[in-house]
């Protein structure tokens, strides 16, 4: 075993599979998008050079682009602001031996399993101003001036869609936390009751200094999967009601896939690209520490 791992022949016939496959479907279509993001092409006629001319309109002329940005920023402050803390607030509450640990686990983590097919049209059906369960049970107790075309009003329907997306993922994010938790060593929380800390001086000067590193490394993925979220309001809005819930991966796909101007969508590709770079990048120095030794 240990001449296998010493032969560097041996190491790279064992990477060189996965690694061509990489290559093949993330890397050559990175520099792919990135060549054709300086062209005017609508795959039928002939490559058009453009220069930069692409992403100055994406910045200058393009309205919907820049409501496309700010939504996704918006999707993503939300989305750490909401789910962060309640994903660690949930860990907490089911670390240690309590009773029904593994139910609520399990159901916390649920949605996260499910399609976001099925769980876009399950709360389509929700927010449906007619049959869904919002306004009947808004009118049911009373609150009926509180009823809304939910996904059909410009002033709703962000908001909507963020808490369907924070639903389906904070169950993902607490068992990240839990994780963290519960490999935090037994004898330092034994240590700190011995010393008669309380349970909120346990969380503030034990739990959280000590999950730091892991909730960076979680934020990043928060931060990153709001800035390329898609899927949900694809099914549940289609970037409508006049794009208010329009986002740069959706507005991406409705440059490329619908008005086939494949140049224009790979600028914006490239420049959500780079916000993940970039986003990715600050939250690391935000978070960046010293590695723990327990």
């Amino acid at each position: 075993m240990e001449i296998m791992q010493r032969s560097k022949k041996t190491i790279l016939s064992f990477i060189l599979p996965a690694l061509i496959i990489y290559i093949g479907i993330v890397i050559i279509p990175i520099f792919n998008t990135v060549y054709y993001s300086f062209f005017k092409w609508n795959i039928l006629d002939t490559l058009k050079f453009t220069g930069l001319n692409n992403f100055i309109n994406l910045f200058t002329k393009d309205a919907i682009f820049i409501k496309s940005m700010k939504n996704t920023f918006l999707l993503m402050f939300w989305s750490l602001a909401i789910q962060t803390p309640l994903a660690i607030l949930l860990a907490i509450a089911i670390s240690g031996n309590i009773k029904g640990k593994r139910y609520f686990k399990t159901v916390f983590f649920l949605p996260n399993i499910l399609s976001s097919v099925a769980i876009g049209l399950l709360w389509s059906f929700i927010y449906n101003p007619e049959f869904g369960i919002i306004n009947r049970l808004l009118s049911s107790i009373g609150l009926g001036n509180f009823t809304r075309l939910w996904l059909a009003d410009e002033k709703t329907v962000m908001g909507s869609v963020i808490a369907v997306i924070c639903w389906q993922f904070v169950g993902y994010h607490m068992i990240i936390y839990l994780a963290a938790i519960e490999n935090i060593p037994a004898e330092l929380k034994e240590a700190a009751l011995i010393d008669g800390v309380n349970q909120n001086k346990m969380i503030g000067y034990i739990i959280l200094p000590l999950i730091r590193p892991i909730v960076g490394i979680d934020m990043v993925l928060m931060a990153t999967g709001s800035l390329r979220f898609f899927d949900l309001i694809y099914v549940m809005t289609n970037g409508g009601p006049n794009h208010a819930s329009e986002v740069i991966a959706s507005y991406m796909y409705y440059k490329s896939f619908r008005d086939y101007q494949y140049g224009y969508g790979s600028a914006v590709s490239v420049v959500l690209l780079t916000l993940c770079l970039v986003v990715t990048f600050l939250l690391n120095k935000i978070f960046q520490t010293e590695e723990i030794q327990y």
